[in-house]
């Protein structure tokens, strides 16, 4: 196609208002796909060293204006910098990498990076001089070698967004202020972070019972983080701190109020840490509650729900990104088997012990139904993970035996079982809303039943935080499995239905008897109190509600 009759489309479409049309004739020239399609997330480079850093900026009404540079020379951070609020203008970040053994006496190689309006305080080594690039850019290179080995050298570069953005990845910081772009009035702050020195391997530490006997896990449902302070929904109040309500920002702070509260052992994130539709960047919502639980030293597992990937990376990309996180012990699970992240923790023993006292299984329960004329709503757990779950289950419990206590089993999940809907069993705390479970019934409340799992634990109804006492088939006073709900815990999220207060669930597990004892927690109204605090497993079997 020639550049008359590709300037006569544009005039067209411009005159039409058919940008569609024109976006979708230049997309090599300036636009990147969403992360959704693309799926990124920061690779570590092993050996690479960043050489020069620059941003590009494009139009979609000038033909002759690109975002693209040299591949051979440029790799382009596939994020774009206004995160498509501006029709007609992009703008991308640009990294310049060489391997160090590649590497020329003419090479100069990045030794910090800043952003501001002004150059940084100049340094004591006048050889040494801050160089500007656009967007605000201040980049220090060294022309020593041997610089390259040095722990200061940069080695990657990405961007988070939003004012409120946190970093949470080993041997990464952002630096400056907000990149200074001009196009626009682009909705969230864009950031650089980078990191230093060569990768390191995240501490990834093994969860153990205290010398007491206890173990304490706290449940996080529905954050709803979006790229950005995000906007509340169903606030109670309405304000926060003299002023509006920004959902993640209150949502965090609920969050590090209760962790320095009931200091647990183990976090459980249980689904739609993100809301995808308010977080273009799940990378930058992510990292704002990583970047919590790291700075405490706080081991924790995360599964997705029905949001976390909506018009957004997906979730293999998610999970690419908490597999280097410290502390997180998020895994993919095996590949052959339906959904991301169906895997388990082990929790060791006291003391120097290399034997499980309990057991944390964590499923995928997906998102919406693939036959929504059958079988209308949400996903189900699969066939297939039902059997790994099964299986593995049935593999451990030789292992298990060798514990001289008494060895549990919980389990975690997003969307609640068809089990959930019957009103008829005994419960404790609220039921405010429909339960949104699956229409089909693949069988997963029976298999956890039949491995002997004590309890299960969902999210997804935000309103809902009962705990309901399935029993035995055929015998209804025998306690079977303990199903329970932590409530929503996100500002990002709905809430309503009849005045419902965010919150989290805590299970504190006492090896010594093989005691479960649960409870929730406010974050408005009743804050100090132990909601509806319950004994609900006794010397390793559900038990009923104790009046």
């Amino acid at each position: 196609m020639t550049r008359r009759i590709v300037r006569t489309i544009i005039q067209v479409a411009a005159a039409a208002s058919f940008t569609f049309l024109v976006v979708l004739l230049l997309d090599r020239n300036y636009r990147v796909l969403p992360n959704s399609i693309h799926g990124y997330m920061p690779s570590h480079h092993p050996g690479l060293v960043v050489v020069d850093v620059t941003v590009t900026s494009c139009s979609s009404i000038n033909i002759f204006s690109t975002c693209e540079l040299d591949p051979n020379r440029w790799h382009r951070i596939p994020k774009e910098l206004y995160l498509g609020e501006t029709w007609n203008s992009k703008a991308f970040l640009h990294v310049s990498r060489k391997r160090e053994e590649d590497l020329t006496d003419d090479d100069s190689v990045v030794m910090d990076v800043s952003v501001g309006r002004l150059a940084p305080a100049s340094t004591t080594d006048q050889s040494k001089k801050w160089e500007r690039r656009p967007g605000g850019i201040w980049i220090l290179r060294s022309t020593k070698k041997k610089s390259s080995d040095s722990a200061d050298a940069v080695t990657d570069l990405d961007v988070l967004f939003g004012d409120d953005a946190a970093e949470a990845r080993e041997g990464w910081s952002i630096v400056g202020t907000p990149l200074l772009l001009t196009a626009g009035s682009p909705l969230h702050s864009a950031h650089i972070t980078v990191r230093r020195g060569h990768a390191l391997e995240p501490k990834k530490p093994k969860p153990r019972i205290r010398d007491n006997g206890r173990f304490k896990i706290m449940q996080i449902a529905d954050m709803h983080l979006s790229t950005g302070v995000g906007a509340c929904r169903d606030a109670i109040p309405d304000s926060y701190k003299g002023g509006s309500c920004e959902a993640d920002p209150r949502t965090l702070d609920f969050v590090t109020k209760i962790l320095e509260d009931e200091k647990p052992d183990f976090v459980v994130f249980s689904g739609d840490q993100v809301n995808g539709d308010t977080a273009p960047d799940a990378t930058s919502a992510i990292l704002k509650y990583a970047a919590i639980l790291t700075s405490r030293k706080i081991p924790y597992a995360s599964i997705f729900g029905n949001h976390d990937d909506e018009k957004t990376t997906s979730r293999k990309g998610q999970m690419a990104l908490l597999e280097t996180l410290p502390y997180s012990l998020a895994q993919s699970g095996p590949s052959d088997i339906s959904g991301v992240g169906n895997y388990y923790v082990e929790v060791l023993a006291r003391g120097n012990s290399d034997h499980s006292a309990l057991t944390v299984y964590l499923l995928d329960s997906h998102a919406y139904s693939p036959d929504e004329h059958k079988y209308p709503g949400y996903d189900w757990i699969k066939p297939n993970q039902v059997e790994w779950f099964k299986k593995t289950a049935t593999g451990l419990k030789a292992k298990h035996k060798e514990y001289t206590h008494r060895h549990m089993d919980i389990a975690f999940i997003h969307i609640p079982l068809p089990e959930y809907r019957d009103k008829n069993l005994a419960r404790l705390g609220q039921w405010k809303e429909g339960v949104t479970a699956p229409k089909l019934n693949t069988g997963f409340r029976d298999a956890l039943v039949e491995q002997g799992v004590v309890m299960v634990s969902a999210g997804h109804d935000h309103c809902n935080d009962y705990c309901s006492l399935s029993t035995v088939d055929g015998e209804k006073e025998t306690p079977a499995l303990w199903m329970c709900y932590a409530g929503g815990s996100g500002f990002g999220g709905y809430a309503g239905y009849g005045g419902f207060h965010r919150r989290v669930r805590v299970f504190d597990i006492d090896t010594n008897v093989a005691r479960i004892t649960t409870w929730k927690r406010l974050e408005y109204g009743d804050v100090e109190s132990q909601l509806d605090k319950q004994v609900i497993v006794e010397g390793g079997k559900p038990v009923k509600i104790q009046r």
